[in-house]
């Protein structure tokens, strides 16, 4: 890692633990773009959330020789990994968190359980853009090139210093479709699309004879309309959805207060 403090410091992380094949690709793929640190969970947390562990200590363990060299990972969630290191771990806050590349796409709402957009969505909440990647099918297949891909979009996101028009720091939840990077040249800036609802539970029997659950499968797509982050990769384009934080639902608060909900 060079020591040139010029060079923007990124802060990677992941959901799928410190072990997975997208993380080292990704690393791999964006040391060239500046100063490399990587803390990422030391178990897989998909669907993690934006959780924070809150009921045990936790501790940072440093990966020593092999190709993942140099790797710090945290016995909890990705979102604890960025907190970690944003609140005295990093003696200074990175320029840039990157998240991912996920097993798995994260789209439409998706992106409210992922812990690979929590990563990207906790660097923002402290002041520094963020970018989660997910490749669409599960199995690694062209993790290269889809590392690949996501250089491009982030020296592309270092170049052009995204900011939204209220100057909070940029969100982006990229998509990209497991092909060669010779085909991954086309880019959508999209809005999320939407699931149906998620396949039903799936009850089991435990051997001492109880009912245990499996969550069910996501749904399939609802909204896939032209725009969307499921039209995009339907194209075969990879999908960049600027997001926010700002969860209020402004149209209705207006009218709440016009229809004399504030009171006092």
């Amino acid at each position: 890692m060079s020591e040139n403090t010029k060079q923007p410091h990124i802060l990677i992380s992941n959901d799928d633990g410190y072990l997975a094949p997208g993380l080292l690709a990704l690393v791999n793929a964006i040391r060239p773009l500046g100063r490399v640190t990587v803390i990422a969970p030391e178990q897989n947390h998909s669907g993690a959330s934006n959780s924070l562990t809150l009921s045990r200590p936790l501790s940072i363990h440093r990966v020593a020789g092999g190709e993942r060299d140099g790797f710090l990972f945290i016995n909890g969630t990705p979102t604890d990994c960025v907190h970690i290191a944003m609140t005295g771990f990093l003696d200074e806050k990175p320029d840039l968190v990157v998240s991912g590349i996920n097993q798995g796409e994260n789209m439409g709402e998706d992106t409210l359980y992922s812990g690979t957009v929590a990563a990207a969505v906790e660097g923002v909440m402290f002041g520094v853009p963020g970018i989660a990647f997910s490749q669409i099918d599960k199995g690694w297949n062209r993790i290269e090139d889809a590392a690949k891909a996501a250089h491009d979009i982030v020296a592309q996101t270092l170049a052009s210093k995204l900011t939204h028009t209220d100057g909070a720091a940029t969100l982006l939840n990229v998509n990209i479709p497991n092909r060669p990077y010779a085909d991954l040249n086309r880019w959508r800036v999209t809005r999320l699309g939407n699931r149906h609802h998620s396949q039903p539970v799936v009850v089991q029997k435990s051997p001492r004879g109880d009912d245990i659950y499996w969550i069910g499968a996501a749904g399939h797509a609802k909204d896939s309309s032209e725009g969307t982050d499921f039209h995009a990769i339907d194209e075969g384009c990879i999908s960049i959805t600027p997001m926010q934080l700002d969860l209020t639902h402004h149209a209705r608060l207006a009218a709440m207060r016009a229809n004399g909900w504030t009171r006092g």
